[in-house]
């Protein structure tokens, strides 16, 4: 089959989502299908204006740009919201023409907006007052309401979401799947567990108020406090050194190591250089960064979320 597959996200290959979509795209053609992979820089030829309306503005060009090559496809797999708008157009006029639409989600946005929403309580989420939740209410949560509702099929890597767009959405078993994500062969590696004078923590993603990066700079000042010598290093924070280190005790700067960004093809050797992966995020789907580390034998720490129980 000839399928597309498109998200939202700058092609990057070290990023999450998009680390996903490549890595169905190469299982996909092993299996001899012809993929195409478009990402936000191959649907729209220049940046968004307002910045605010980018996701619902790739989700039109997207639409458009399918439905001026007709045939070219068999099935377009576009993650959500960005389906929303040639879902839409779909089910209101070109449905017997068109290819169908398979919706793929990672993870609940609901989840998203509750967990938030107490962090925003305690005075640690960052943009999520109640004049973002509005905003996302009306927003980001109608687009993905839609990409949902009008989706012919669906694949979901987040049990709770799974559920979740069966039964608010009322969409018939069987239609929507629950598909977890996977993980490179290269992230199989042997490791040996010898004695060390300290221990190597390890966080890998982006430094965001989501991410639990509050916990782990609390947590990490009690364990240092317990155990000599431990170390941590931030890879792929995508923010600066400085900005990590600031969350930090002042006395701990040293301890810890921030690589703001890290190439995909290193990345196994960072897990194997550690020993104890950290994950403190408040909400995922299925993160690819929890799977690559256990691959290549880490012991996890996690917070208190499904994540840990599904992988």
């Amino acid at each position: 089959m000839n399928i597309l597959i498109a998200i939202g996200v700058p092609r990057q290959k070290e990023a999450g989502a998009a680390g996903v979509v490549l890595n169905h795209a190469r299982e996909l053609a092993k299996r001899g299908h012809t993929v195409d992979c478009w990402f936000m820089e191959d649907v729209l030829d220049r940046p968004a204006r307002p910045k605010r309306f980018e996701a619902l503005l790739f989700a039109r060009a997207l639409s458009r740009r399918i439905r001026r090559e007709p045939g070219k496809y068999d099935i377009v797999n576009l993650h959500a919201p960005c389906g929303c708008v040639y879902g839409v157009w779909r089910r209101m006029f070109g449905k017997s023409g068109s290819p169908p639409y398979v919706m793929t989600m990672q993870g609940s946005e609901e989840r998203y907006v509750h967990a938030m929403r107490l962090e925003d309580r305690k005075g640690r989420a960052w943009n999520f007052s109640w004049k973002n939740r509005l905003w996302h209410r009306i927003y980001h949560q109608t687009m993905y309401d839609y990409s949902i509702k009008t989706a012919d099929y669906g694949a979901v890597a987040d049990r709770e979401a799974w559920f979740c767009a069966e039964l608010k959405y009322k969409r018939e078993p069987g239609l929507i799947w629950y598909v977890p994500n996977g993980v490179e062969e290269q992230f199989f590696i042997p490791r040996a567990f010898p004695e060390k004078a300290a221990c190597e923590l390890l966080y890998v993603g982006t430094w965001l108020d989501r991410k639990g990066v509050h916990y782990l700079a609390e947590a990490f000042g009690l364990a240092a406090k317990k155990i000599p010598g431990i170390r941590l290093t931030v890879a792929g924070s995508s923010v600066s050194s400085e900005q990590v280190k600031k969350m930090f005790a002042p006395e701990l700067a040293d301890q810890v190591r921030v690589t703001p960004f890290v190439k995909r093809e290193d990345i196994p050797a960072v897990y194997a250089g550690h020993d104890i992966f950290v994950f403190p995020s408040l909400v995922e789907g299925m993160p690819l960064t929890l799977l690559e580390a256990m691959a290549t034998g880490m012991p996890v720490v996690g917070s208190n979320r499904r994540y840990l129980n599904e992988s």
